[in-house]
């Protein structure tokens, strides 16, 4: 990859649509554009950030390939950094790609994979942490997985992560300035501050590495199975936090013969709810694939939703359920609150002291919201951040943060055991290295090349 080329790709999903748009970036970009666009103005002349209209013609006999605006970006503010061009084509698999295949000819070659953002990168308009929101951005299914996307794109953690090391660069001068200079500072005072400063650094990576699991919930949703006996209400669950008809509701046993998923958002989280077929021993082949389907969707759910009928005394197959509220994320819904009740909450929550329990009736909608209210505090362990909180989500980062908090840990234990001013110094300006990697302060080609072939094509 050569960071002198120019570079075009397609910016917009491939099919048909009212306007596509061609993305070419590199200091040739203007003039390569021009030698293939017929319009009002020459290209090279015209003030940055402004669209033209005209058509783009063949190289070879200048036949009319499509109508199009093109918009010219000046470096240094454009995405890139560079010299950009964008051209809006009329949209359709066939026009769009004769229109890059003129630009390639006129001199440009096929970006790669996230090649626009890494230009980015390495013109320092944004860091690798920015960088990978783009990704994480763009693979967002949920307003609020776009919301923690824009938030790392507007440095939420470059600007945490700048902030830890400009207080490890301060420790590591205390340091250096007492093993160069011992007259000036005494090695106690200096092992103290060392001390007090990595206690707060330690706290802010711990917070920080906290929200993991809330990002990867904000990111990839969580797995939620409805299980239950033949006949409490699981599919009219489900088709109640669906907001449709989504599964057949009979007074039947065994209905469900297969698991039914859907996928709702829940308050911008998203949640993959699986509707499995009740558990019970049967004769019946196809009921039994169904029961043994459940059985796996139990092993491989994030939470559980055990569905009681409160209208019913507990049976012994209700007990082996409820019994798996100590193994497994999981909240039990008394249903059927509609009818005389003979179960209680607190029976359930004195007999299985793991469980959390909440009622539940499909002609109550207080009662539906009171359940939602109790799916996401479970989701969450009752630690919901607030909408502006740092989130994290991205493996790379999360091992980082794991390797910094482990080496400030060892500096706290060197201090504590009386170990020599130099191993501490080592171990500090180690962990301020690993933070860089996050931000990619000290980044290694082969890493840069691993996270941004992981971008579409034109990003």
């Amino acid at each position: 990859m050569d960071s002198q080329d120019t570079i075009a790709a397609i910016a917009t999903a491939l099919g048909e649509a009212s306007i596509a748009v061609i993305r070419i970036s590199g200091e040739q970009s203007i003039e390569l554009v021009d030698r293939i666009f017929v319009g009002k103005n020459v290209l090279c002349t015209v003030e940055t950030h402004t669209v033209h209209y005209g058509h783009l013609v063949s190289l070879d006999d200048h036949a009319t390939l499509d109508e199009v605006l093109v918009t010219v970006m000046h470096a240094p503010r454009t995405y890139t950094t560079e010299n950009v061009v964008e051209v809006s084509t009329h949209g359709g698999t066939q026009t769009v790609q004769r229109v890059l295949l003129e630009v390639l000819r006129a001199g440009a070659r096929l970006a790669e994979p996230g090649e626009f953002t890494k230009r980015a990168f390495l013109g320092g308009r944004i860091d690798l942490s920015q960088a990978e929101g783009v990704m994480e951005l763009i693979g967002a299914h949920t307003a609020a997985a776009q919301h923690a996307a824009l938030r790392q794109i507007e440095g939420s953690l470059s600007s945490r992560v700048r902030e830890l090391r400009e207080q490890l660069i301060r420790l590591m001068a205390h340091v250096e300035v007492t093993i160069d200079y011992p007259e000036h500072d005494e090695e106690d005072v200096t092992m103290g501050r060392v001390w007090d400063g990595c206690i707060g650094i330690l706290k802010d990576v711990e917070e920080i590495l906290q929200t993991a699991d809330q990002g990867r919930i904000l990111r990839d949703g969580v797995s939620v199975a409805i299980i239950g006996l033949p006949n409490v209400g699981k599919s009219s669950l489900l088709n109640q936090l669906v907001r449709k008809e989504r599964a057949i509701v009979t007074d039947i046993p065994g209905t469900t013969r297969d698991v039914l998923d859907e996928f709702i958002q829940l308050e911008g989280v998203p949640l993959h709810i699986l509707d499995t077929a009740g558990i019970r021993d049967t004769g019946d082949v196809v009921e039994r694939i169904g029961v043994d389907r459940s059985r796996q969707a139990i092993a491989d759910a994030d939470l559980l939703i055990i569905l009681i009928d409160g209208s019913r005394l507990l049976t012994a197959e209700d007990r082996e359920l409820l019994g798996l509220t100590c193994d497994h994320a999981s909240l039990v819904v008394l249903s059927k609150q509609d009818l005389v009740q003979v179960v209680s909450q607190t029976e359930i929550e004195e007999e299985f002291p793991c469980s959390t329990c909440v009622q539940f009736s499909v002609k109550d909608r207080k009662l539906l919201g009171q359940l939602e209210e109790a799916i996401l505090t479970k989701v969450f362990s009752g630690k919901m951040k607030p909408r502006d909180a740092t989130f994290i989500a991205n493996t790379r980062h999360i091992r980082l943060l794991e390797e910094s908090k482990l080496l400030l840990e060892q500096v706290l234990q060197s201090v504590n055991e009386g170990q020599t001013l130099d191993l501490v110094a080592v171990d500090l300006h180690q962990a301020w290295i690993t933070l860089g990697e996050v931000i990619g302060e000290t980044p290694r080609e082969d890493l840069l090349d691993q996270i941004f072939t992981q971008f579409c094509l034109g990003k």
